[in-house]
């Protein structure tokens, strides 16, 4: 078995200390109807609520947790308002990808310092639990990092939210925290936005895949992997690549209109139990055929799973040098193939499926046939 990921000795490279992803808010043209979708079909709880209730004349946000997992879907009233002119041009999609820190201030003007464009300047936000510090950056299309100090809060979530729980009852999936979160970006801009993961925060290059490890015979991309020091965030970037038809990359690039995220990847511990519940509640996934499943034990060796119980579910398996992980993708969970999420479970392996590429691409290609656009 080809190793699939490069040992690097763990240490902390970063700028600045990240002590993992805060939240990932979400523009969306109807915050209440988005929240409930996450609350039936995920199994995510309503925790906090802004909106004119609490004093916000112009947006509403519903914030929604599933163990370390936090989203925020954010929508507006005035047919004008950036939210909804984000939304009438990219579809519901992620805005904010919110980085948890131990100093906001410094973490802003360290990423200026070293090349970043400042979204908004350092703030502090206040409220009878105590106070937050905000400040954000600029990265990949319209995509932002907000840097978040909350060291000195005590309330549910920040300051102008208040506590809300839905009357529907939340049956939880299984989700635990984000594993990656992946970035598309237009053709020749990838190492672009490497080398500022790279040099504004210090990040790490983890992994390359060029379009021999990824790719069919109509379709291709190019990817790499930065992770920060402490290994709590990595960012896969994918750019397209030469192929015969239209990638997915080239898909994702014309509907979302720009680069942006195109899929969360959200770990369990028991892929099998989630993705059971996860279709119960009416997600879809991508299938792949059966005839993947024939040699998978010779390929991937032996594993604690049942072969049945994986087949049935449609999940995949790769191994690496330290283990192996199980994985499957959701459908776009839009009306626009963009955005979807990956499931994952990790059993040692910290690679990202190197394995499973072709199986995974093709079960897109016969998506995007159905659509057209192949």
């Amino acid at each position: 078995m080809d190793t699939l990921i490069k040992k690097e000795k763990k240490q902390q490279t970063d700028t600045f200390p990240i002590n993992g992803t805060d939240y990932v808010e979400f523009y969306v043209g109807n915050a209440k109807q988005s929240a409930l979708y996450y609350q039936v079909a995920f199994g995510y709880e309503l925790v906090a609520y802004k909106g004119p209730e609490t004093g916000s004349r112009e947006t509403v946000s519903y914030v929604l947790q599933q163990d370390k997992i936090r989203l925020v879907l954010t929508s507006a009233y005035d047919p004008d308002h950036e939210i909804l002119k984000h939304v009438h041009r990219h579809g519901d999609g992620v805005k904010v990808l919110a980085l948890w820190v131990d100093d906001a201030e410094s973490a802003f003007n360290k990423s200026v310092a070293n090349g970043a464009k400042p979204a908004f300047e350092p703030h502090t936000i206040k409220d009878d639990d105590g106070e937050i510090k905000l400040a954000a950056i600029h990265t990949y299309g319209e995509t932002i990092h907000t840097f978040v100090e909350r060291k000195n809060y005590r309330g549910v979530f920040m300051p102008g939210f208040q506590p809300k729980q839905s009357t529907r009852k939340t049956e939880p999936v299984g989700l635990k925290f984000i594993d990656h979160c992946v970035g598309n970006v237009e053709l020749g801009q990838m190492n672009r936005w490497i080398k500022f993961y790279q040099d504004v925060l210090g990040f790490k290059l983890l992994i390359t895949f060029d379009d021999k490890d990824i790719s069919t015979k109509y379709t291709a991309l190019m990817s790499k992997v930065v992770s920060n020091g402490n290994g709590y965030i990595k960012f896969p970037i994918n750019e397209p690549a030469k192929g015969v038809k239209k990638s997915q990359i080239e898909e994702y690039l014309d509907f979302y209109k720009s680069a942006g995220v195109q899929h969360i990847a959200v770990a369990t511990d028991d892929i099998i139990k989630t993705v059971r519940q996860l279709r119960a509640n009416g997600v879809d996934f991508l299938y792949v055929p059966d005839n993947y499943y024939e040699d998978l034990l010779d390929r991937v060796g032996e594993i604690d799973e049942s072969l049945e119980d994986l087949k049935e579910q449609n999940i995949l398996v790769d191994r690496d040098n330290e283990g192996y992980l199980l994985q499957i993708f959701t459908k776009p969970v839009q009306d626009r193939p963009t955005l979807f999420y990956e499931i994952i479970q990790r059993k040692g392996a910290e690679s990202f499926g190197k394995g499973n590429f072709k199986a995974l691409f093709e079960a897109i290609e016969r998506e995007q046939e159905l659509r057209g656009t192949l």
